[in-house]
C-alpha cells in the first residue's frame, strides 16, 4: 500500500512524514486552503525531500499560468486537478496527472476512467458542497465499483482510526491523508502520521 500525506507547510512535517516512510507528499497551490503554500516556501520545502519520495502538487481550476510559474520554481513529480478540469485542461503540462473526483450518489467512475484515460490515477474524495476537497469528509465507499480500468487512491476522512477498515473496504493502490493526521489545519501530528502509513502499510487488503 502507498500512503500520500497531503497539506505538508513545515519543514518538521516533511521530515517527520518521510521517517515514517510516507511514498508521496502533497503541496497545495490553492489559495483557499489552509495548507496553502508560496511558490517560494514550495520550493524550499522540495528541496530538503528524499530521494524517492514522490512531490505532488495539488491545484484546484489554476489558470495555466499560474501552474507554469510553479513548475519552472518548483520541481513537482506529478499534478493533481482538483477542480472542474477537462482532460485537455490536465494534459497541457506535459506532466504525469491525478484527477480527484468528488464522490456522492450517481457518480459515474466509469465515464471519469474513459475521459481521464491518460491519468495516473482517479483520486477520490467526498462531496461537500462549495469545497474542492480536504474537508476531513469521509464518502461511503460502497459507490466505489468493483473491476474499474484505472488505479484509485482513497482519500476523504481517512484517519489512523479508519485507514485499516478503507484498505481492506476498497483495495485502493494507494490512500490519502490530510487532516486526519492534523495537530491543526496545516500542522501535522508526527505520531499520528506514523500510526496511519503503519497501518496502511501492514494491513491484509487481499
Amino acid at each position: 500500500m502507498r500512503v500520500k500525506i497531503c497539506g505538508i507547510t513545515r519543514a518538521e512535517d516533511l521530515a517527520a512524514a518521510c521517517a515514517a516512510g510516507a511514498d508521496a507528499l502533497g503541496f497545495v497551490f490553492y489559495a483557499r486552503s489552509p495548507r496553502h503554500l508560496e511558490i517560494a516556501q514550495a520550493a524550499a520545502l522540495l528541496a530538503q525531500l528524499p530521494p524517492f519520495v514522490q512531490s505532488v502538487g495539488l491545484f484546484v481550476d489554476a489558470e495555466p499560468g499560474f501552474v507554469e510559474a510553479v513548475l519552472k520554481a518548483v520541481p513537482l513529480d506529478l499534478l493533481q486537478f482538483h477542480g472542474s478540469e477537462a482532460p485537455a485542461q490536465c494534459r497541457i503540462y506535459r506532466r504525469p496527472y491525478l484527477k480527484a473526483v468528488r464522490m456522492r450518489e450517481g457518480t459515474d467512475l466509469v465515464k471519469y476512467c474513459a475521459e481521464f484515460d491518460d491519468a495516473r490515477a482517479l483520486l477520490l474524495d467526498a462531496y461537500v458542497p462549495g469545497v474542492p476537497g480536504g474537508t476531513g469528509e469521509r464518502f461511503d465507499w460502497g459507490l466505489i465499483p468493483a473491476g474499474l480500468p484505472k488505479p484509485l487512491v482513497l482519500s476523504g476522512g481517512l484517519s489512523p482510526d479508519n485507514v485499516t477498515q478503507a484498505v481492506q473496504a476498497v483495495r485502493p493502490w494507494a490512500v490519502d491523508v490530510s487532516s486526519g493526521v492534523e495537530a491543526a489545519p496545516g500542522i501535522k501530528d508526527a505520531a499520528r502520521m506514523a500510526a496511519f502509513i503503519e497501518r496502511a502499510k501492514t494491513v491484509k487488503s487481499f
